[in-house]
């Protein structure tokens, strides 16, 4: 995962157009295999929605696919929706729960900050930001979920080692 993210980061913009393709086919696949499971079942709740929710994964997957420029720009107005919403409702909610939350409200504060500047970003550079945002911010979080599992391990095998010398030297 480091490695990924680690290429992901000096090449954003290759790193955003291979995660359009793969959200493109994780789109299409789901889509696919929800139009088998609902033609295949005897009594769907809801068949109108599945049908249309299956048709419209579809849809999506293969316009991701067919044409990834246009997708990593769609890709990248969701995450900045996302971003803006995000952003919006942690100050909001940090600021409406800061006498509960204590001295700590300030990290959430900060988190809710951090989202809408992200979203200033991308908009102010629009659209030459949708070509490496994608890239970029994934890119950050192999390096870092690559890194925390790494950590988790070395703490795993750490108290791995512990109990084992702690058996051995009890006796057991």
């Amino acid at each position: 995962m480091i490695i990924l993210g680690v290429l992901a980061v000096f090449a954003p913009v290759v790193a955003s157009v291979a995660i359009d393709i793969f959200v493109g086919w994780l789109f299409l696949i789901s889509g696919v295999v929800g139009l088998v499971v609902m033609f295949s079942s005897h009594n769907v709740p809801a068949f109108l929605w599945s049908l249309v929710g299956s048709a419209l994964s579809v849809a999506v997957g293969v316009m991701l696919i067919w044409n990834p420029t246009a997708g990593t720009l769609a890709l990248t107005l969701v995450l900045t929706a996302f971003f803006i919403a995000e952003g919006i409702f942690q100050t909001v909610t940090s600021i409406a729960y800061r006498d509960v939350m204590g001295s700590q409200w300030g990290w959430l504060l900060g988190s809710g900050i951090a989202d809408l500047v992200l979203a200033v970003i991308i908009i102010l550079g629009w659209p030459m930001t949708a070509v490496w945002t994608l890239g970029l911010l994934v890119g950050i979080n192999l390096i870092t979920s690559g890194w925390a599992i790494v950590m988790t391990a070395i703490v795993g095998r750490n108290l791995t080692r512990a109990v084992t010398d702690a058996m051995a030297a009890s006796g057991r």
